[in-house]
């Protein structure tokens, strides 16, 4: 049974109607979106939850949307346990984090696993942007990088992340650091085989960093949100960046990571310095 034929007897059909039906589960809390026409029927919607997932002990809302330098989401509970503190398991790793002080989808589960599968043996992999760990510490146990590195401003989500390296016994393949990608770049005097950029907002002010860091055939997966027809236009400013900057760069792929808004998609651009 889901969640609206759980609601049936419950809310009229104009209701049901309004309910959205998709949410996410990380760890042991579920995250849903309350219209704000149901907000007096949220804790029904809640409990209803709470009794049809077994493995779900807390129901939080979502409160407005993602904003703020560290991309967080504020939430309320609903339903269940007064927690926001979980511990999130895929692709063989366990990620301990705070739901609302961190940023974490686990809609890219299948997206982090997509490139992972791409890395060759003894390569040298930076993630910008990398939250609690969850990209690096995927790649460190699922493929045979040499060394993988990280970089995230969220203080919060850095002290998870380096929890998580304990957690997972994974301390010899990863070195993540606390700071501003612009800033942080400078430590490295190589360049990377692969960079892995999950900031669908605003990553293009970062490329130049990355191509400071780049070699040629350095590998690039670069994030954006984009509407189904504008695909093209995210191509573009990334071979106007190159230019810019010098490198001569080729388009491999393209690929919808998830849907963020009707018709419009977060997406991966994977490309390479040439």
């Amino acid at each position: 049974m889901n969640l609206k034929q759980a609601l049936e007897n419950k809310l009229t059909k104009k209701e049901l109607s309004l309910l959205v039906r998709s949410f996410d589960i990380i760890g042991n809390i579920a995250i849903i979106e309350i219209p704000e026409k149901l907000e007096k029927k949220e804790k029904l919607i809640g409990r209803t939850l709470l009794s049809l997932f077994k493995n779900i002990k807390t129901v939080a809302k979502k409160i407005g949307r993602h904003k703020g330098k560290y991309r967080t989401q504020r939430l309320k509970i609903i339903a269940g346990e007064k927690n926001k503190i979980t511990e999130h398991k895929e692709n063989n790793v366990k990620i301990n984090l705070d739901v609302e002080k961190c940023y974490f989808s686990p809609r890219l589960s299948n997206e982090r696993l997509r490139i992972n599968n791409q890395i060759k043996k003894n390569e040298n992999v930076l993630v910008m942007f990398s939250g609690v760990g969850v990209y690096p510490l995927v790649f460190a146990k699922n493929s045979f990088a040499r060394k993988i590195y990280g970089i995230e401003l969220n203080p919060v989500a850095h002290k998870y992340a380096l929890e998580n390296i304990k957690l997972n016994k994974l301390e010899a393949k990863l070195n993540l650091f606390r700071g501003d990608v612009k800033k942080m770049v400078n430590r490295f005097k190589t360049g990377f085989d692969r960079i892995v950029m999950p900031l669908p907002k605003g990553a293009e002010d970062f490329l130049e960093n990355a191509f400071k860091v780049s070699k040629k055939g350095t590998l690039i997966h670069f994030y954006a949100f984009s509407k189904e027809d504008k695909f093209d236009n995210v191509k573009d400013l990334i071979l106007n960046k190159c230019k810019r900057y010098k490198k001569k760069c080729k388009i491999l792929n393209i690929v919808k990571c998830g849907q963020n808004a009707p018709r419009e998609y977060r997406i991966c651009v994977d490309f390479k310095v040439i």
